[in-house]
This record gives structure tokens, C-alpha cells and sequence, in this order.
């Protein structure tokens, strides 16, 4: 394998990238010896034993490719979940979150979460990071934290904007937040007091979900876990805000003040996205990140 480190090396990939050139490049080793087989099998000199016609010749080659590229991993091989790269740069969300939290807060403990998943995985059916969170719970620690960390993560980078973009909540949005918590004022500070370390003790995660009955409640969920979980400890729905409160979010510009964190986060909140997985969450569908 010493040539996957020389090519990440030359490239600056991650392990992720590397992985998936590594797999493209069996794909084409096998779709060569696949062009060989065809040359061979569609060769007018070439008879199968017991077949006597091109009908026959065309069987015989489907199968034979079909059988190499399923050993290479070329049709049935699923492609590895990548990290995400950010949507902006690592200073976008100053001074709400500063430059070097998100540069570790994503490559470093993104990272991992993905690295963890895809070891987890390695061999398995993949599927989709959405429909991996429904089982997570089921299938062990390393679906539910390492499989929930990522689909939290990714969601977490796409619902923040630089300061001042972020726009407002759709006018739909707001009057479903203003009906369920009385004013816009009135849900921040709820969602914040989820997240306060009193309601929160420790790491994990506050939500805006909108759940089962189709009303949109604040809940939370410790470590990875989120509402999309079968079993979660917290309420079941679909998510169309999160905040991450584990201290590797904020520890580094706030230490031990993740109120003011909170507070803080609502000028980077992406309020355009979140009203769209608003209007996905309303058809039944979660945010596909």
C-alpha cells in the first residue's frame, strides 16, 4: 500500500480522496481486462462450448464482464462517504466562531467521524448517510457516533453562513415558529436553554425538528445521537436546525461560556437553507446533507 501514501502524499488528499482514487483505479484495471475478454469472446473464431451463435457469443461475454467487474468492485463497490468540504472560508464565521475552531472542529474531528464510519462499513452495503441514521442506534457505536457525527456535521456546516448572509427564516417558517413558541425571540431563547449545560450536561447536540404530528418542537440529543435515530433519547422527528454544544465547537474563543456561544450562533445561522429542509421536513422528507 506504499503507493496510496505516495499519492496522497503528491496530491494533498485525504485518506477519504486517496481511498476513492485507489478504487476508480481497480475500476479501470478491471474494465481493461474486461475490453481483453470482449476481444476474445466476440471474436468471430471464438465459440463457447455448446453455443453456436453470436446470441450465444454476447451471453457468454456479458457474463464474463459482469463476473470481473463485480470481483474488482467496479458495480456493487459503493464509494466511501467523504469529508465535506466547508461551504466558506475557515474565518466566514468571525467573530461568532473563530478561524482555528473551525479548522479543527472540521479537519480534525469531522474527520474522524468519517474515517471511523467508512472503516465500519468497509465491505458492507453503503447507503445513503440519510438512511444510515435510521438504524444507527441498532447497528452499533459506530454507526450511532461515528455515522451520526458525520450526517450532524455535514448538516451543521451547510445551516451557517457568513455573517450577514445568512438571511431570515421564509415567511412560512417564521409563522410556524412564531405559532409553536409564541415569537422569534421567544424560540431562540428556548433553543438556547436546551442547549445550556444545565438542560445539556455534556456533549451533544439541540434541535429544531419538526415532529411526527407535523409540529416543530426543541429537543436535544446527547453525544452523535439526533432525532432521525430510531430510539432516540429525545424527541423523533426531522431536523432543520441543529447546534452543536459539544466544547471542541467553542471551547477554544468561549471555555466554559456556552451560553454565549449560543447566543452568539445566531449570526451565522443559514436561514435561507434552513427554511428549505423546513419545506423538505413538511413533504416527509430529512435533510439530505
Amino acid at each position: 500500500q506504499d503507493w496510496l501514501k505516495v499519492l496522497g502524499l503528491c496530491t494533498g488528499a485525504t485518506s477519504q480522496q486517496v481511498s476513492k482514487m485507489a478504487r476508480r483505479a481497480r475500476g479501470l484495471v478491471a474494465l481493461g481486462a474486461a475490453a481483453f475478454v470482449a476481444s476474445r469472446c466476440l471474436d468471430v473464431s471464438f465459440v463457447a462450448p455448446g453455443a453456436g451463435n453470436a446470441a450465444s457469443r454476447r451471453d457468454v461475454f456479458a457474463g464474463g464482464v459482469g463476473a470481473l467487474l463485480g470481483v474488482a468492485g467496479v458495480v456493487e463497490q459503493a464509494d466511501a462517504y467523504d469529508l465535506m468540504p466547508l461551504p466558506y472560508a475557515y474565518d466566514a464565521l468571525e467573530p461568532s466562531i473563530d478561524k482555528a475552531t473551525m479548522e479543527f472542529h472540521h479537519d480534525k474531528h469531522h474527520n474522524t467521524y468519517v474515517t471511523n464510519i467508512n472503516k465500519a462499513l468497509e465491505g458492507k452495503t453503503q447507503p445513503s448517510l440519510l438512511e444510515l441514521q435510521k438504524t444507527a442506534i441498532q447497528s452499533g457505536p459506530a454507526y450511532r457516533n461515528s455515522g451520526g457525527g458525520t450526517y450532524n456535521h455535514n448538516m451543521f456546516w451547510k445551516e451557517m453562513a457568513p455573517t450577514g448572509t445568512g438571511g431570515a427564516p421564509s415567511s412560512k417558517l417564521e409563522a410556524a415558529i412564531t405559532g409553536a413558541f409564541g415569537s422569534m425571540a421567544d424560540f431562540k431563547a428556548k433553543f438556547e436553554a436546551a442547549g445550556a449545560p444545565g438542560a445539556r450536561f455534556g456533549s451533544g447536540w439541540v434541535w429544531l425538528v419538526l415532529d411526527k404530528g407535523g409540529k416543530l418542537v426543541i429537543t436535544s440529543t446527547p453525544n452523535q445521537d439526533n432525532p432521525l435515530m430510531d430510539g432516540v433519547d429525545g424527541t423523533a422527528g426531522l431536523p432543520i436546525l441543529g447546534c452543536d454544544v459539544w466544547e471542541h465547537a467553542y471551547y477554544l474563543k468561549y471555555q466554559f461560556r456556552r451560553p454565549d456561544y449560543l447566543k452568539a450562533w445566531w449570526d451565522v445561522v443559514n436561514w435561507k437553507q434552513v427554511s428549505s429542509w423546513y419545506d423538505d421536513a413538511l413533504a416527509g422528507n430529512g435533510a439530505s446533507v
